[in-house]
């Protein structure tokens, strides 16, 4: 906290660091890529885009969260930096093929 008071008092400028931004594409009622690679302890953004004539629902427990994603449309989540670990996640409106999870290194 002082680092940061003094560089703003010696009229420097603190940058928060952007998020790594991860792309997942939901088409025929899966996730592509189905197993996605994270490093652990940053923050991450996934856009999730939905190819699908139909909504569906991106949801995971682990992660908590849940989020409709439309039919022809795009989301994004973000998520806190992480332990590593897997995080299973799937798509509630097909759960028996839209299945997927984050592998966190």
């Amino acid at each position: 906290m002082a680092a940061v008071f003094l560089a703003l008092a010696a009229g420097g400028t603190v940058q928060a660091q952007e998020p790594e931004v991860y792309e997942i594409t939901i088409q025929d009622h899966r996730f592509t890529p189905d197993e996605l690679e994270i490093p652990a302890g940053k923050e991450a953004k996934l856009v999730i885009k939905n190819l699908d004539p139909t909504p569906e629902e991106f949801e995971s427990y682990e992660l908590n969260r849940e989020k409709i994603v439309p039919a022809h449309g795009e989301i994004s989540v973000y998520l806190d930096p992480l332990e590593p670990g897997s995080y299973p996640f799937f798509g509630e409106f097909n759960q028996s093929t839209a299945q997927g999870k984050i592998i966190v290194k």
